[in-house]
């Protein structure tokens, strides 16, 4: 049987090899965001987009490093956008938040933060579509509350923890909503335990791992789980370094990082810091199995092990899907694992893996589409990848700074509220004016009227939209000018008269 290192490298080749020889490696890498050329906006081989605008704006431009469209079996799903939370914080060039973009990587929604932006992403709450994100302080783990928006980019609702735990400390990894309009969330609470067991202090102190079920509407807390009632903090693959474990300094000896609901019975917990994935008994809070770690209750086939993991997700298939962030022997990479129930194995069902090699220490997440697509997040690396089930790579993308803890595709219409943000520039040729309108998904073009009042304005041009912001020329406009924002057919979404 050949060993793991061999077998994951042997993979991880395969995989390499493809690419390159499908679309020339990444020397072949060019700019998905379009730019047009009257527009003030970043060029491609910039970092951050600049616009007339909205000067306040400066999102990353997203590129593509390699793109096999039409070069693979499939293709990647168009239509879809994109949800980032990028976090620039060591050279503050680009700006962090929340950010949408679309699938060639163009500005939809852009909301600038002090602070760094955990799991934004797209979900459904009370059968609408909504954007959700986490709102704390944070270090490697946070305090705060997640927030809810609806499509006009209201918030609508703010989830926190209850309890024992108390409001404001819900923890940033985790805030997936479920059907039954309750969010999963995670919490890092400081309690005391016996650290002797890895060489510490007997009367120390941890951060224990807490998941919470809570009502989004009633704030009621339906379900809690804690770690130390079920795992040991012997379990723990973390070094315990000098310092840690005192009240000033707790142990994260668990580090929980995603919880799902697994059915109507068990709830799927990650933990970094044990290396392992837990299914628990909703019940009794008794874990079911263990998948990983120092009490595995599998083994593991050729390359199946994993170490430091991200988002675990049971699929509707019955797989797990995880983010391997361990690199050794090769890459971090997005993993599928199968898992036999009679025999308590698991194995290698698809590996998800980078043009080359990344050492995505923290963060990360892997997402199966609808269509059967896998797109994944390299967390602490600043890039995005879209696969097939299978594992070829079919698309990957960089935003050149920063990270993103995780990305996630989906469809989505916004309806800002807000009008769009028009400016002019006046040049010997004429003047020029600038249009956007910041999270609206339904412009298609943008007509100008001008004339010497609002009585006698006509149309003077109507052009494509081109991006976040479009240009528009207008050689000789009038005393007064209005910009609209068309849709698809012609009708008029908002309209405004430049100040």
């Amino acid at each position: 049987m050949p060993s793991v290192a061999s077998s994951r490298a042997s993979l991880w080749s395969a995989v390499a090899l493809v690419a390159t020889l499908s679309v020339g490696g990444a020397a072949n890498a060019h700019a998905v965001g379009s730019v047009s050329s009257a527009t003030a906006a970043a060029p491609p081989s910039a970092r951050a987009w600049r616009f007339v605008t909205r000067p306040d704006l400066t999102p990353p431009v997203i590129t593509s490093t390699i793109t096999a469209r039409g070069s693979l079996p499939l293709e990647p799903t168009e239509g879809r956008d994109v949800f980032l939370g990028p976090k620039d914080t060591d050279t503050g060039v680009t700006m962090q938040g929340e950010l949408i973009v679309d699938s060639q990587g163009d500005p939809v929604w852009i909301n600038s933060s002090t602070v760094g932006t955990f799991n934004f992403r797209e979900q459904t709450y009370q059968g609408e579509p909504v954007l959700t994100y986490w709102d704390g302080s944070s270090t490697s783990y946070g305090h705060g509350d997640v927030v809810i928006l609806d499509d006009t980019y209201t918030p609508i609702a703010t989830v926190t923890t209850g309890g024992d735990l108390g409001p404001h400390q819900a923890d940033m990894h985790e805030s997936a909503i479920t059907p039954q309009g309750t969010m999963l969330l995670t919490s890092y609470p400081e309690v005391r335990a016996d650290l002797s067991s890895i060489g510490g202090p007997k009367d120390g102190w941890v951060l224990e791992g807490v998941a919470q079920e809570v009502d989004i509407a009633t704030g009621a807390v339906l379900f809690e789980w804690r770690s130390l009632d079920h795992v040991p903090v012997s379990d723990t693959y973390q070094p315990l370094t000098a310092g840690e474990g005192t009240q000033a300094k707790p142990f994260d000896y668990f580090h929980i990082n995603s919880v799902q609901d697994d059915g109507p019975d068990q709830v799927l917990v990650s933990a970094r810091h044990t290396h392992a994935i837990y299914e628990i008994a909703r019940q009794t809070g008794a874990v079911t199995w263990q998948l990983g770690g120092r009490r595995s209750s599998f083994t593991f086939g050729p390359g199946a092990t994993f170490a430091w993991q991200h988002d675990a997700r049971r699929q509707a298939d019955g797989t797990i899907t995880m983010f391997d962030n361990e690199a050794a022997p090769t890459s971090s990479r997005g993993l599928r694992l199968s898992l036999d129930l009679a025999t308590m194995t698991a194995t290698v069902a698809a590996q998800y893996l980078p043009p080359t090699a990344r050492d995505a220490a923290t963060q990360g997440d892997v997402q199966v589409l609808p269509d059967g697509n896998v797109f994944v997040g390299w967390g602490q690396e600043p890039f995005y990848s879209e696969y097939t089930g299978g594992g070829w790579l079919l698309a990957d993308e960089t935003f050149t700074a920063g990270t993103s803890y995780r990305v996630f595709r989906a469809p989505w219409t916004g309806r800002p509220t807000t009008p769009p943000d028009v400016a002019l520039t006046r040049s010997g040729a004429g003047t020029t004016v600038y249009a956007s309108w910041n999270g609206a998904t339904q412009v298609a073009s943008w007509r100008v009227l001008t004339g010497s009042d609002a009585a006698s304005a006509r149309p003077v041009a109507t052009v494509l939209r081109t991006g976040f912001e479009t240009a528009i020329p207008v050689p000789h406009p009038g005393a007064y000018l209005q910009v609209q924002a068309l849709d698809g057919s012609g009708a008029v979404l908002s309209s405004v008269v430049p100040g």
